[in-house]
């Protein structure tokens, strides 16, 4: 409905755009007849008018559906007015009918082709209706009492040229079968319009369907892994290609947690959890970090995997520093937590694994196993956040203060470990 609404709008603004260009052209090539000029800035107003006073019931609480109808009716009908009562020239005494060999019936294609601006395949077609009936009725109108009057079928099959001049030139040539040829010209376009138009709001609404379900989908299945890698599963059908790239691993696990859940219990420590789990995944996010795991009490985020970032060891840092911050300054439901968080950069193997039809987006490797391990060694040298070599190199100056150099499975050689201040 609003979308029609919208498209309504379009359509008159189209329209007066239309009429302001006619008046123009009427106004200025009757210059020589001022009587006559005014004549047309007048019709050109009284048309300008009607399209203001539609674009002003439109979505206002007398908008109903019949008035886009209406108004489409009384444009037309106004028109053919015109068409049917208006002489061609003050200064020549013609019969109305010669009018119609005018350039007058494509302006009744202007109309049609303004309404197509509104996107309703009703509209257009009984625009395409109206107008046949407007067209004919003002042409059967003009017609009505004339005197003498030819047609077609006075010049005959096989007419000599002499005779096709004299009739299809005469000012009582009405030419019936050509005035209904164009009606069908019309009503075939309206139809053929509507067609298409019918065609194209049915994809744009699948369209807009299937991205509906697509948001919904994303929005359910992200409450259980990241939006971000919830968009690429979706996109790829459910599996993600299994990459490897440099990138920050960050774990970041609660100190004591065993112990807090003796003392506070299992549901006051979920909701406690919970609020945590919200805010600290709101700061990895501003970072440009990826939450990948929530194990327990832990957080596992990763950063420039799945999303590029030249910044993220820096970044990485900056979030674990953000994080602890967090925890000393607030409480959740009551509970005060403190944090020990390791951070490590390197190559890592990422994608969706598993089995029985279930997937799962993880990230392992040497420089995961080593974020995990600086997590768990801030209980042994009294620090919160422990970062290895590879990162300290790519924080711009940032202070350092570097703890021991320990043995790590799977590096041929210590791994320097550092506090950043």
């Amino acid at each position: 409905m609003q979308a029609e609404q919208a498209g309504l709008k379009v359509a008159i603004k189209g329209r007066l755009v239309a009429l302001v260009l006619l008046g123009v052209f009427l106004v200025v090539s009757r210059s020589a007849d001022p009587a006559r000029a005014v004549e047309f800035f007048l019709a050109i107003v009284f048309f300008g008018l009607l399209g203001v006073a539609h674009y002003w019931l439109i979505g206002s609480r007398w908008d109903r559906f019949w008035i886009k109808y209406l108004f489409v009716t009384i444009d037309i009908a106004a028109f053919s007015a015109l068409v049917a009562t208006q002489p061609l020239l003050d200064t020549v005494d013609l019969p109305q009918v010669v009018t119609f060999r005018n350039t007058i019936f494509p302006f009744y294609f202007v109309i049609l082709g303004v309404a197509a601006f509104s996107f309703s395949p009703g509209l257009v077609l009984w625009t395409g209706a109206m107008g046949v009936v407007g067209w004919l009725s003002a042409f059967f109108w003009t017609i009505k009492d004339m005197a003498v009057r030819y047609d077609w079928t006075d010049i005959g099959p096989l007419p000599t040229t002499q005779h096709f001049v004299d009739i299809f030139f005469s000012p009582n040539f009405v030419g019936t079968g050509s005035r209904v040829q164009e009606s069908v010209a019309l009503f075939i376009t309206a139809l053929l319009i509507t067609a298409v138009m019918w065609r194209a709001r049915r994809t744009v609404r699948q369209q807009l369907e299937t991205e509906a379900e697509r948001r919904e989908i994303s929005e359910i299945f992200g409450r259980y892994v990241p939006k971000e890698i919830a968009d690429a599963l979706i996109a790829d059908r459910g599996l993600l290609a299994p990459v490897e790239k440099p990138a920050t691993v960050m774990f970041v696990d609660i100190a004591g947690f065993t112990k807090l859940t003796e003392t506070e219990g299992p549901q006051r420590v979920v909701r406690a959890l919970n609020l945590y789990f919200d805010a600290a995944g709101e700061i990895i996010s501003q970072h440009r970090g990826v939450v990948t795991q929530f194990q327990g009490d832990a957080i596992m985020a990763t950063f420039n995997l799945p999303l590029e970032d030249p910044d993220y060891a820096s970044r990485a840092v900056a979030a674990a520093q953000a994080v602890v911050a967090l925890v000393k300054q607030r409480d959740f439901d009551g509970i005060h937590f403190r944090l020990r968080v390791g951070v490590s950069s390197g190559k890592i193997l990422a994608g969706s694994v598993g089995g029985g039809g279930r997937q799962n987006y993880t990230v392992y490797g040497d420089t995961v196993n080593l974020a995990a391990r600086l997590e768990a060694l801030n209980k042994d040298y009294g620090t919160e956040v422990l970062v290895d070599e590879a990162t300290r190199r790519h924080l711009n100056g940032l202070p350092c203060r570097e703890v021991d150099r320990i043995t790590v499975r799977g590096f041929s050689a210590p791994v320097s470990i550092f506090s950043p201040d």
